[in-house]
This record gives structure tokens, C-alpha cells and sequence, in this order.
């Protein structure tokens, strides 16, 4: 009777489903109670689940009645299954949770696996932003049919304890939105149709001591497949003998039965090659398609029902089942008889109650009797008379129609379509939140174009400090911008424009690169004014002025585009004066030429992806394609 580890301190299946289900009375709930509950939970699910082939494990619940209650070991009902390639089982689990809270309104139920809170994965797009994996435990429960999450303000650290009381005081405050309660229920609505839906009838010929078993507990067909799917070169060595099914090897007849199993164990079967061992019997001729068919596929169910039978009993793993004394011993251990003395009048009447609640539960928790003690099952059926005669003369249904397995492309797509669809709400939602505060911040039209935006973001992004967790981007990074071409080469030519054609320069202070090598006679006023620094200062300036005397004879200084271009005019100027401008160096304004690299970079990429247009969107920044080239 004890509660699995929580998520985050315990080495967990990665293929299992946890649950647990803690009544309002905390600390006050006594094993009868939690008895009473749990064969009222049992009732209510049992018509949902009696038809229903579980791929590894069936869903149970079993009482944890610790002896002293505390706020992290509490008095409920708790269970795990183990769902392996049959994502079905986890979400059919999630739906039977669901109707247990709909039916029983004062249950909190918490449900997680190996991914942790997988409800919120599912509603990702609609969670609120303060949400994570780091703070969500003790946070998610399913109440009343609903999920709910204890708010960070009301709860920053929330215990188990302390999330359980204020579901039961303030639940109206916890409940989700009802966008995260849409995209859970839409992922459970078809269910439990989808659960019918996703059973498999298949006609199969097997030997008569397998078709026997088959017959008396169907739910075994999971074990065999699991035997079969899991098979390695030990277990093939049991079926390569058959000694548990096939009792006259190859001169053993074939009968034919039909099978129930889940869509996930077909697929397991028919999706994998397998060569029958020497004493198994003939097979049809292949010629004979459907006959062929039915033979191969029980071949491999046969074959998977012997190594799963002698892999357990060689390794004694053999479980004990529900047994009367194995419960009665549970019970000491838990303190459900409360110290009495055997005899008394109070422990006799706990001992009837007991019983009782053993003859109820024990009829609905036989197919999970069977999963853990099926050896012991299969030898109680093979000592029962029987022939073949029992299966001659019978007609059975023809197969399920099994295209499912061939033409999923149509629901895979749907699917993506879904996906890409939430996808693409959830990135206009924030868009638009984020037009809303740059039109708020700045009072104008957030859609007109700023060449200066780019370099703000990009200086924005430099600037800003990485850590563990990589780079962040600036806030308004998901701002749409419409980019007009024409207003931008407008602003380029008014910040490219000479001293005497334009009175209103766009130049900024300090807006000149580190690349200033300006020989003019303003600069040699600079450095006269400066006779008096350091060593450090004069080396600087030193080694500054043999860099530029060496870049004069590159072609470097014609790769940038400068703030000021101090062009003489023809009658105006000597050849003398125009050898000095071809050696003056005039700053370099570094926020036109980023965006000049980024244009040239991302007309390049010819409208395909690249970094020009990568980076550009992580600023926020879409470009359109050129009209004008295009046509």
C-alpha cells in the first residue's frame, strides 16, 4: 500500500502513468471510508472498462492508509499503468480520472508520468506565463471535472497539504481557463467510443492448448504479445523447444479462434518478420492468402505466449495475485485493526468489513490478478480436459478491416494541421499583444517602418546578457513591421547627404565607428589639446595611426558607407587637394552600414531561409520580398 515517489524524486518507467485520488476529508479518512470509496469508484468504471484490452496493465487503485497521516503522506487511493507504444492506454486512464471527478465532486486528483504534468504539455499554448516544469509541483489536480492550477499568488510553495485545502476552501480561484480545459477535453472527448474503436478482432489458427487459454482469459493475449514483441536470443530459445503449447511438436493440429486485442498489438504482430521454429506445425501453403495469413499471425502468438510463460517461471517473478491472506497482511502492516486484540469484538467486526471489501474488489481487479500471476492461470487451464474437437465446427466473423494500419497519412495530417493551427493562434495572439504595447509605449503607428529600429534592436540584443540559458532576444521582438522600400532609401540618402545639401542631419552622436581615421586639421587640434596623457594613451594613438597608414592602400575604406562625404568641387580643388582627400578618412556611421549588410545579406538569400532573415526575425523584423524585382 504505498504511494509512488513523486515525480521528481524517483527513477520512473518511461512508459507509465501515475495517479492518485485524496478525498476532502484529509486527515480525518479512516480505511473504512477510503473502502467504501474505492468500491464506489470501481462500480462507476467497470462498465467502461470490462471489454477493454490494456496493452501492459490494466487500471487499478489500491488504498495507501498510512498510520500517521502527515501533510506529504496522506490517506487516498492511488495506481500506475504502464501503456508501452499505446499512447491509448494513458489517455483512456486520463479519461476514466475525469469521469471519477465528474461522478465524486469532493476528489482532488493528481495525474503525471515520465514527462511530468503532460496535461500542461497538451495545453502548452494557453498556460499562463509564470507556469513551468521548476514551479508546478503540487499545482495540477483534476476536481469536479475540471483541471485546476493553485495560482502563484495565492500559493507561491505550495504542499500537498496546502494545494488540497485551498481546492476544497477556494476552488472557483484555481480552476484553468477554459482554452486550457478545451485543449485537455479535446484530446479525451471521443473516448470512450475511441476506446471500442481502438479494439482489434482478428481470426487466428494457433494450437489447441494456446486457443484453450485464449478462450478462458482473453486478456492474456497482451502478455503474448508482449512476450513475442520483447523476444531476445534466451527467450527464443523456449520457442525454438515449444514445450509448454505444443505437446505433440509438428503433428499438433491447428484451430482456428478469434482473438480480441488492441490496435497497437496488431500492428506489434503483422509489422515484424518472424520464421516459425522446426517443431512448430506446417503452416498453409501461401498460395491460400487468408488461411496463410491467419496461421502466421497465430503462429507468432503461440510462440510469444511460450516465451513469456517459461521467461516467468524460470525467473520467479511469478506474482502472488490478490490473495486474502496477502491483503490481510497489508492491512496489519497499514494499522487497520488499530493495535486490537484478535478476538475482541471491535477487531472482528473491522475483520468482517474487510472481508467484505475483499469479495467486492476481488471481482474487479481479476484481469490484474491474471497480469501478475498468469503462469499459475495457464497451468490451472492446461489441467482441464480438452480437445480439439471443441473448436471444429465453429463459424466465426471474418477479421477487422485492417487499412487502419496502412492509411494513417490522412489522420496524421489532420493532426499537424491541428497543430499548426494552435501553432499559428497562439504567435498572432502575442503579435497582437505586442503591437497593442509598442503603439501604448510610443503613441504612434506601430506598422511604420524605422530604419533606426534595427539598429536599436541589434545594439538592444548586444548589449544584453546572456546566460546558461543562451541569448534572449528583445521583448518586442514578435512586433510585425511592414517594411517600405522606398521611405528607406529616402532616410538613407538624408543620413548620406553632404553638410551643404541638408541643414537637418539624422546623424547621432557617437554614431561614427571605432574605424575614425580622420587626418584633418580639427583631429591634430584633439591631439594637441591631449599633449599630457599617459603612456598608454600615446601608444594607442601610435599604433591607431600605423593601422590607417596601412588600410590607405586597401580598398577597405570604399566597402563602408560614411556619415559625411566632404567632396570639393571641381573648380574649387587642385590635383594637390585631391591627392589629401583620397587619403582623408571621414567617420563611419556603423548603425547605416548594419542595416546596408543586412539588406545586401538578406537579398542575397534570394527568399530563401538564412542568417540575414533568421536574425531579422528574432528583432521582430520581416522584410517582404521585393515587388519590383520580382515582376
Amino acid at each position: 500500500m504505498e504511494f509512488p515517489p513523486s515525480s521528481s524524486t524517483t527513477m520512473r518507467s518511461n512508459d507509465t502513468v501515475f495517479y492518485a485520488i485524496y478525498p476532502d476529508s484529509l486527515t480525518t479518512t479512516t480505511a473504512t471510508t477510503l473502502q467504501s470509496l474505492h468500491l464506489q469508484i470501481l462500480q462507476t468504471i467497470s462498465p467502461l472498462t470490462t471489454d477493454y484490452i490494456w496493452q501492459h496493465q490494466p487500471f487499478t487503485l489500491s488504498l495507501s492508509i498510512p498510520p500517521n497521516p502527515t501533510s506529504s503522506n496522506l490517506p487516498h487511493l492511488h495506481g500506475h499503468l504502464r501503456y508501452g507504444d499505446n499512447l491509448d492506454d494513458e489517455w483512456f486512464t486520463v479519461f476514466l480520472l475525469f469521469h471519477i471527478s465528474s461522478h465524486f465532486p469532493s476528489l482532488s486528483i493528481r495525474v503525471w508520468d515520465s514527462d511530468g504534468e503532460f496535461l500542461l504539455i497538451e495545453a502548452a499554448f494557453h498556460l499562463p506565463r509564470w507556469l513551468d516544469p521548476e514551479n508546478s509541483d503540487n499545482r495540477i489536480f483534476i476536481r469536479n471535472g475540471h483541471i485546476h492550477i493553485i495560482p502563484r499568488n495565492r500559493l507561491p510553495t505550495p504542499s500537498l497539504m496546502d494545494s488540497l485545502k485551498f481546492l476544497i476552501t477556494s476552488e472557483s480561484e484555481s480552476r484553468a481557463s477554459e482554452q486550457v480545459q478545451t485543449a485537455v477535453m479535446n484530446r479525451i472527448k471521443d473516448y470512450p467510443d475511441r476506446a471500442k474503436k481502438n479494439m482489434h478482432t482478428v481470426r487466428v489458427r494457433v494450437p489447441v492448448s494456446v486457443a484453450m487459454v485464449l478462450k478462458h482469459e482473453p486478456c492474456l493475449i497482451s502478455l503474448s504479445v508482449e512476450g513475442f514483441y520483447d523476444r531476445d536470443i534466451d527467450s527464443m530459445k523456449f520457442a525454438a523447444k515449444m514445450e509448454k503449447f505444443l505437446g505433440k511438436g509438428r503433428e499438433e493440429e491447428l484451430v482456428c479462434v478469434c482473438v480480441k486485442m488492441s490496435r497497437a498489438m496488431y500492428a506489434q504482430l503483422v509489422q515484424q518478420t518472424f520464421r516459425a521454429p522446426k517443431v512448430y506445425p506446417e503452416l498453409p501453403s501461401r498460395d491460400h492468402r487468408e488461411e496463410y495469413a491467419e496461421a502466421e499471425l497465430g503462429l507468432k502468438i503461440a510462440c510469444g505466449m511460450e516465451m513469456m510463460y517459461q521467461q516467468r517461471k524460470r525467473d520467479g517473478v511469478e506474482g502472488k495475485g490478490s490473495t486474502w491472506e496477502a491483503f490481510r497482511q497489508s492491512l496489519e502492516k497499514s494499522g487497520y485493526f488499530q493495535g486490537l486484540l484478535p478476538g475482541s469484538s471491535e477487531y472482528q467486526r473491522l475483520m468482517q468489513n474487510a472481508q467484505e471489501y475483499f469479495r467486492n474488489t476481488s471481482l474487479h481487479s481479476k484481469a490484474s490478478d491474471l497480469m501478475s500471476a498468469p503462469v499459475r492461470r495457464i497451468d490451472e487451464i492446461l489441467a482441464l480436459p480438452y480437445s480439439v474437437d471443441e473448436f471444429k465446427g465453429q463459424e466465426f466473423p471474418p477479421s477487422d478491416d485492417d487499412s487502419w494500419l496502412y492509411n494513417g497519412e490522412e489522420e496524421l495530417n489532420s493532426a499537424l494541421m491541428e497543430r499548426q493551427k494552435e501553432m499559428e493562434l497562439y504567435d498572432l495572439k502575442h503579435k497582437s499583444k505586442g503591437k497593442e504595447k509598442k503603439g501604448q509605449d510610443t503613441g504612434s503607428n506601430a506598422d511604420e517602418f524605422d530604419p533606426s529600429d534595427v539598429a536599436k534592436s541589434m545594439r538592444a540584443f548586444v548589449d544584453m546578457v546572456s546566460s546558461f540559458e543562451g541569448a534572449e532576444a528583445p521583448e518586442d521582438r514578435n512586433k510585425e513591421v511592414n517594411f517600405d522600400v522606398d521611405q528607406f532609401f529616402k532616410e538613407m540618402e538624408s543620413v548620406m547627404k553632404r553638410p551643404g545639401e541638408a541643414d537637418n542631419s539624422n546623424i547621432e552622436e557617437g554614431s561614427s565607428s571605432d574605424l575614425d581615421f580622420d587626418d584633418s586639421d580639427e583631429s591634430d587640434g584633439v591631439e594637441s589639446a591631449e599633449d599630457n596623457d599617459d603612456e598608454e594613451d600615446a601608444f594607442v594613438q601610435s599604433y591607431s595611426d600605423a593601422m590607417n597608414e596601412q588600410l590607405k592602400a586597401t580598398t577597405l575604406q570604399k566597402s563602408f558607407v560614411r556619415a559625411s562625404e566632404q567632396i570639393p568641387k571641381k573648380d574649387e580643388g587642385t590635383s594637390h587637394a585631391a591627392e589629401d582627400m583620397d587619403e582623408d578618412f571621414s567617420p563611419v556611421d556603423v548603425d547605416v552600414n548594419l542595416v546596408k549588410s543586412l539588406l545586401d545579406s538578406f537579398s542575397s538569400q534570394q527568399g530563401l531561409p538564412g542568417p540575414a532573415s533568421n536574425l531579422l526575425g528574432l528583432m521582430g523584423v520581416q522584410f517582404p520580398q521585393d515587388a519590383k524585382k520580382s515582376k
